[in-house]
């Protein structure tokens, strides 16, 4: 014999189903309670906000590193090749006349020489004047041209050509000039000649407002009476400009252009 159960009453089944939907309903506001984060206090906002602005900071003081250290000597570099190039190019071209007197003055900025220092394996142009903008923050090397800091020329039968630059970033072409000891030679090429100087001293630290060491007859270099000398000057120590370093040299050769270069520059 087969039996049936009884059907299931409609009330109970539209009982269940509520049921099961305020369930679920429960769960799902349960769910988004547990994955609304927390805000915390004033405090927890706070140290966010300092954490993130430190990162900022610190992520701007890098780029700020890296262009003085890297970026700034890339310009330079360009600069530097493509004033020597030019000066090398003009002086071809146009060569001087055997019987003319060489320029004694030249514009800011302008370049009017190139300067080897073999030993550091240096070649930059010099350039009027000692203007950061202008000149040295360009890579080259300013001669000391301004009142009342006028400093000599290579021609001049007697005098201090004077030059500064940059030891750390921009091209730091006077980066290791410490490492010169007497008898290194320093080379001068113009559009006339090439002007050979041998180094005799240094100072290893000045004050800046020490100008006597530019003088016709630098205070401090042992030079005791007038000559035809080169002072190179930059900043010390590395990385600060709180001092001044001091390198001098004598003249001790010069020779026409036309001639070609000396040996101290084709000595490997």
């Amino acid at each position: 014999m087969t039996t049936f159960a009884p059907p299931a009453s409609t009330e109970g089944r539209a009982a269940r189903r509520r049921a099961a939907q305020e369930a679920a309903k429960r769960a799902r506001g349960r769910g988004r309670r547990r994955k609304r984060p927390a805000s915390g206090g004033p405090v927890v906002v706070l140290s966010r906000l300092a954490g993130e602005l430190f990162i900022t900071l610190g992520l701007v003081m890098l780029l700020f590193v890296g262009y003085q250290l890297w970026y700034t000597n890339l310009l330079a570099d360009r600069t530097v090749k493509d004033t020597a190039g030019s000066l090398l190019q003009n002086w071809d071209r146009s060569p001087a006349a055997a019987d003319a007197p060489p320029v004694a003055a030249f514009e800011p900025g302008q370049g009017f020489a190139i300067l080897y220092i073999p030993k550091l394996d240096v070649k930059v142009p010099v350039a009027e004047g000692t203007n950061k903008a202008k000149v040295l923050d360009k890579g080259l090397v300013g001669h000391y041209a301004e009142e009342p800091f006028k400093t000599g020329m290579p021609a001049d039968r007697q005098g201090n050509f004077a030059l500064a630059g940059h030891r750390n970033t921009h091209g730091e072409p006077f980066r290791y000039i410490n490492r010169l000891v007497p008898g290194d030679k320093i080379v001068v090429e113009t559009r006339d000649a090439y002007y050979t100087y041998e180094m005799t001293s240094q100072l290893a630290q000045t004050p800046p407002a020490n100008v006597s060491v530019i003088r016709p007859v630098p205070v401090g270099s042992g030079f005791t009476s007038p000559g035809r000398y080169i002072t190179l000057t930059t900043c010390t120590p590395e990385f600060t400009s709180t001092y001044r370093m001091i390198v001098w040299g004598r003249m001790t050769g010069e020779r026409p252009r036309s001639q070609g270069a000396p040996p101290e520059l084709n000595s490997p």
